[in-house]
């Protein structure tokens, strides 16, 4: 028998985060159905603030990502080297400033990259050979942007991710390390964004950070006095 805050608690994750239909319908979306990556919440309400409009957003690995930065940035170039995939995203979405290349092992998947020689404000690596990946998304990354290593957690276990983040932390890039749930799964991992020192994204906001998901101060004076009172009904 749970707990009536405990009640509260699960609403609040189906609700808000809708993590729910999330899990039932195998979909990353937000609570109004819009995409999000499958990176970590934290991550992405961390990286849902910053104004993206004049940015160029490069993905090794395709998926609802993909709408998530086509949404917000100026243009996208994704690639994906597994056919069922390019077939189904390719199918699924769309955006004026979003490609999505494929890319085999023939091809060479961590040089595609390199292939309109443009440098990118925001890489994101989360496809296969994420090592060699990493080291390419170093010598194209424009100044002041960032790389972002999803299932950074992995290094515990995987040589491949102790490559990718010693080959960014090399670069002088600033590693922090977003733990947490995300869409999709039962279980938490990290999603870890490497910084360049003069990292220099303008929020879309007057004031960072902004209220979270769940945040009790982005409720009126009048509704936080409901909820600590309901919370005190609880309790006794």
């Amino acid at each position: 028998m749970y707990s009536e805050r405990f009640q509260q608690f699960i609403e609040m994750w189906r609700k808000d985060f809708a993590i729910e239909r999330s899990m039932n319908e195998k979909v990353c979306v937000d609570r109004d159905g819009n995409p999000i990556p499958w990176y970590t919440y934290p991550a992405i309400e961390y990286l849902s603030q910053f104004d993206y409009s004049e940015k160029s957003v490069f993905e090794f690995g395709t998926g609802y990502s993909s709408m998530y930065w086509a949404k917000r940035a100026k243009k996208v170039i994704s690639i994906e080297d597994k056919p069922e995939w390019y077939a189904k995203f390719s199918g699924e979405f769309s955006a004026p400033n979003w490609q999505m290349r494929y890319y085999d092992e023939k091809q060479g998947y961590p040089e595609a990259i390199f292939s309109d020689n443009e440098k990118y404000d925001v890489i994101v690596v989360d496809g296969k050979r994420r090592a060699e990946c990493a080291a390419n998304a170093v010598k194209c990354l424009n100044d002041g942007g960032m790389i972002i290593l999803d299932d950074s957690d992995r290094i515990n276990t995987s040589k491949e991710y102790v490559d990718a983040v010693k080959n960014l932390r090399d670069a002088n890039l600033l590693q922090v390390d977003f733990y947490g749930f995300c869409p999709m799964n039962n279980y938490t991992k990290a999603t870890s964004v490497f910084f360049s020192r003069n990292f220099d994204f303008e929020s879309l906001y007057t004031v960072q950070p902004i209220n979270g998901l769940g945040n009790i101060w982005s409720m009126t004076r009048k509704e936080r006095k409901q909820f600590f009172r309901k919370q005190k009904d609880v309790e006794e």
